[in-house]
């Protein structure tokens, strides 16, 4: 498993040779995805800033992929990074739980390639790595994120209160979910409608 495919998009695990362009992604949705984002720590380095930083955070992310932890991948439309989709956290054992991240480029937003890449990643997270439930959560005012959740119709299972610190505020969360059960009945109708193959 080093790349998943959907119908318009591919993702990878992000390596050093990726930095310029995420950089420059980054740099350009600054300010929109630092609002959704948990504060850096004071003196904590940049990884937008510092190449070194970003190799470091690929190197995590390998290790991860190694260990089973957690999966992340680099998003790309027509070969160009366009932004992340992650299963993180993930815990086997009588939970066999990940949770669910996502961002994309403003400059691609509202395109469908965010839920088709979702559908890539569950089709992933169900059938190879056998997981029972894929949730995540989102800030009741990121109407966007939440869109994304409510265009592959994830369960809405209610509001978790001050349940993580985002841009130095601890926020509520909705909670999204999707089971291995409701994969089994819905990954046919899923993968016609935003992957095709």
């Amino acid at each position: 498993m080093s790349t998943l495919l959907g119908r318009r998009v591919l993702l990878r695990p992000l390596d050093a040779n990726d930095f310029p362009k995420w950089q420059e992604v980054r740099r350009r949705n600054a300010a929109r995805l630092t609002r959704w984002e948990p504060q850096r720590l004071p003196g904590q380095p940049d990884p937008v800033e510092d190449v070194r930083v970003f190799t470091s955070r690929c190197s995590s992310r390998r290790r991860e992929r190694q260990l089973g932890t957690a999966y992340g991948f680099g998003l790309f439309v027509e070969g160009a990074f366009a932004g992340e989709v992650n299963l993180n956290s993930i815990q086997r054992g009588p939970f066999q739980n990940a949770y669910l991240g996502y961002w994309i480029d403003e400059a691609r937003a509202g395109c469908g390639y965010v839920p088709e890449a979702i559908v890539a990643l569950l089709r992933f997270a169900f059938d190879e790595l056998h997981l029972h439930r894929v949730q995540a959560a989102i800030v009741p005012h990121n109407a966007a994120s939440r869109r994304v959740a409510e265009k592959l119709a994830l369960r809405d299972e209610g509001t978790a209160l001050r349940y993580l610190e985002i841009n130095g505020v601890w926020e509520d969360h909705i909670r999204y979910a999707m089971t291995s059960e409701d994969w089994e009945q819905r990954r046919d109708e899923l993968v016609t409608e935003w992957i095709g193959f």
